[in-house]
């Protein structure tokens, strides 16, 4: 048995885990809302990607260095107090993400 999700797309309870239509159609609905969160989240990295490059750019073309520590360690602060120790771990990913595009 199929059940419609929010868009009309065919989900069974099976693809999504649920073990009735109407969960699988919650289940269906907030799937596709993470799914458009992530294309979101994703276009923001690829911004954040950008600045850093034109901040790298300034630093180094006035003779500084690549990467400023002391303003990485303020990220990976300000993350794991809003995120818990998982939030180091995502901004250590952004740090390695936008370091070294310059």
């Amino acid at each position: 048995m199929k059940a419609s999700t929010a868009t009309g797309t065919a989900t069974t309870p099976t693809d999504s885990g649920a073990r009735s239509p109407g969960a699988a159609e919650v289940i269906g609905g907030a799937r596709e809302r993470i799914d458009a969160l992530d294309d979101r989240i994703i276009g923001l990295v690829q911004e954040r990607m950008a600045v850093s490059a034109v901040v790298q750019e300034a630093r180094i073309g006035s003779g500084g260095r690549r990467v400023h520590l002391a303003r990485e360690m303020e990220i990976l602060s300000h993350y794991r107090d809003a995120l818990g120790k998982p939030g180091t771990q995502l901004a250590m990913t952004l740090l390695e993400l936008c370091r070294g595009r310059v």
